[in-house]
């Protein structure tokens, strides 16, 4: 051919309707996967390149998604989650993967974010990470739901939860993590972490360590529970009240790595060895975790699937395929913090 070939060629090539070739061609469901390898085919022989430009024109799509990060206290002053730095390239790479561009914006909650991004042609869809205190943020939730805006968030799976939403299995990791402490012997474990609706994610960890000491025969002591945010600081200052407390204890689930780093670095300057006299157990596994002294055990959230379903979640979102929230499962790693 010596002009540049159209989509009307390879319809007629492949003996299919134009309209059926572009949506192939686009990756939308419904095209039989026979047809659609065929198209695919005469696409590369005719060197066919989908025109973008045209394609989103039409179907008033940008091919781009919004990535927005709400702050969190950091002490590196990025106010990003350390947890969501790693799920960050998979999400990338899962636009790339799917044809999408990626735009990346830092909000705070208390601005009025939700409402930018309501009429707004930036993105088709919006993928949400952090938010603080989840009593306000739920409000904005509803906001975009409202305004029929493609959203879907990381955070606690939960039937009465707004909109699409992957997460982790936070019930289950805390489970595991507490049975795992009652296996080595401990008895007297306390939770460092904020347990309430304003903090589901830590709530349902919480919720997990019960249900595990419960089985065991053990009575929850509410006394062992001290409230802390995703820091160091608030993992140390949780940590030296549970001291201060003069409740006997032998092991801390936190629910957090960096809550853990932050009770371990208390335990130390009390004169407490670690795991010796505590035995401490982390969950989300960052980085850091494996280069804590002593290294820490926690529980694993997957940050390359997390990012992947993340994407993929909210794509078939925008195509109105049928999706619905998804339960990640997580994995404990063993360390040295635990005495194992």
């Amino acid at each position: 051919m010596q002009r540049k070939p159209t989509s009307f060629d390879i319809a007629q090539l492949a003996g299919v309707s134009q309209p059926t070739v572009s949506r192939a061609l686009r990756g939308e469901i419904g095209v039989n996967p026979a047809t659609r390898m065929r198209i695919e085919s005469i696409a590369r022989q005719l060197n066919y390149r989908v025109d973008k430009a045209a394609s989103n024109l039409r179907t008033r799509h940008s091919q781009t998604l919004a990535l927005l990060f709400f702050e969190d206290p950091t002490a590196d002053d990025s106010l990003i989650n350390p947890f969501f730095h790693s799920m960050l390239g998979s999400i990338i790479r899962a636009c790339a993967e799917h044809d999408h561009d990626l735009l990346i914006s830092f909000q705070q909650l208390s601005s009025d974010w939700h409402h930018d991004y309501e009429d707004s042609r930036k993105a088709d869809g919006i993928i949400l990470l952090g938010y603080g205190d989840y009593e306000l943020y739920r409000t904005r939730l509803r906001a975009l739901e409202d305004a029929g805006t493609h959203f879907v968030r990381w955070g606690s799976v939960q039937s009465e939860a707004s909109g699409l939403t992957v997460g982790c299995d936070n019930h289950g990791g805390g489970r595991d993590a507490t049975a795992h402490l009652l296996g080595l012997g401990r008895r007297n474990i306390a939770f460092l972490g904020s347990a309430s609706s304003h903090y589901p994610e830590f709530h349902d960890r919480y919720r997990g360590h019960v249900a595990a000491l419960k089985q065991a025969g053990i009575i929850p002591r509410p006394r062992l529970q001290f409230d802390a945010i995703t820091t160091e600081e608030a993992g140390a200052a949780a940590a030296q009240a549970l001291l201060d407390s003069g409740e006997t204890f032998d092991a801390i689930l936190a629910a957090s790595d960096l809550i853990a780093i932050g009770a371990m670095r208390a335990l130390q300057e009390a004169g407490r060895t670690i795991p010796g006299d505590v035995a401490v157990v982390g969950f989300d596994d960052i980085p850091a975790a494996s280069s804590a002294v002593p290294p820490l055990t926690t529980v694993m959230q997957d940050p390359r699937l997390a990012g992947r379903k993340l994407v993929e979640t909210l794509i078939g979102r925008i195509r109105e395929e049928p999706v619905g929230s998804a339960l990640l499962p997580t994995k404990l790693v063993v360390r040295k913090s635990c005495g194992s």
